[in-house]
């Protein structure tokens, strides 16, 4: 009986052994697998796209890597779950004796299945892509990552936007970027009633440069003069508006302009 009962132990360790090492495969091949395909996106971003690829293809490959990643590591599971066949029997057990299990799982599961079906619609359906300029909610940011449940938009001071892509999917987004990946930048200045607006506008505007200029509101107070531009992208548009600003203050300090900043 000693002897049973020690050739017992060595094989449900060897059965532990063997599923560590499944596991630790499909994490390794995972791993390779993701690099192959993260190489075979730059090699043909460097023959198709001169070195980089448009946002929607990178939203399409991060999320492909993403979903073969876990398919492979999925399998590996599965593959060491079989080094157990009383789990199967556990398992048919518990579901034979209550279909009340099963309900409490599926509804816990219900919200990620959601966020991450609603993640693999916006890849395909690209409404926002990877370095979009989105507002969302009153949160206006670029799109820095699209994971299978979770969006990460980068607001303009810094923070992280975390959104669950079912809400995304849900909602209504502006995207500013989707059609041209120039941003308008607005910047404005004050001026008191009676000043010369015509020389404070005339200073500023060049239509060569793509500056425009107009008056956007007035009360008794003073005038707010507006002038537009445009960024060549997203991550351009804070240098151009501090650029822009700083150029008109300087002009209206010049010609004796006074001004305040809005």
């Amino acid at each position: 009986m000693p002897d049973a009962h020690f050739y017992t132990a060595a094989a449900s360790t060897s059965d532990w052994v063997d599923a560590g090492i499944s596991v630790g495969v499909a994490i390794i091949v995972a791993q390779i697998v993701d690099r192959l395909i993260a190489k075979r996106g730059e090699r043909l971003s460097e023959v198709v796209a001169r070195g980089e690829l448009s946002p929607a293809t990178r939203t399409r490959l991060r999320l492909v890597r993403r979903l073969v990643t876990a398919v492979i590591l999925l399998i590996g599971v599965a593959v060491a779950a079989t080094r157990f066949p009383e789990l199967s029997s556990v398992a048919k057990g518990i579901l034979a004796s209550s279909a009340v299990v099963g309900l409490v799982v599926g509804f816990a599961a219900r919200q990620t299945l959601a966020n991450a079906i609603a993640g693999i619609l916006l890849a395909l359906t690209q409404p926002i892509r990877i370095g979009d300029l989105v507002t969302f909610e009153e949160q206006t940011g670029q799109v820095e990552d699209m994971k299978l449940t979770y969006t990460y938009i980068r607001l303009d001071d810094g923070r992280r936007l975390i959104v669950p892509n079912e809400r995304l999917a849900q909602s209504s987004v502006v995207n500013h970027t989707i059609l041209d990946p120039r941003v308008q930048v607005e910047v404005s200045v004050w001026l008191p009633l009676d000043a010369d607006l015509d020389k404070a506008m005339e200073l500023i505007a060049d239509e060569q440069a793509g500056i425009s200029v107009s008056v956007a509101e007035t009360d008794k107070e003073g005038v707010r003069l507006s002038a537009t531009t445009w960024a060549s992208d997203p991550a351009e548009r804070g240098k151009a508006a501090a650029e822009l600003r700083a150029r008109w203050l300087r002009l209206l300090r010049e010609h004796a302009l006074s001004s305040t900043e809005a």
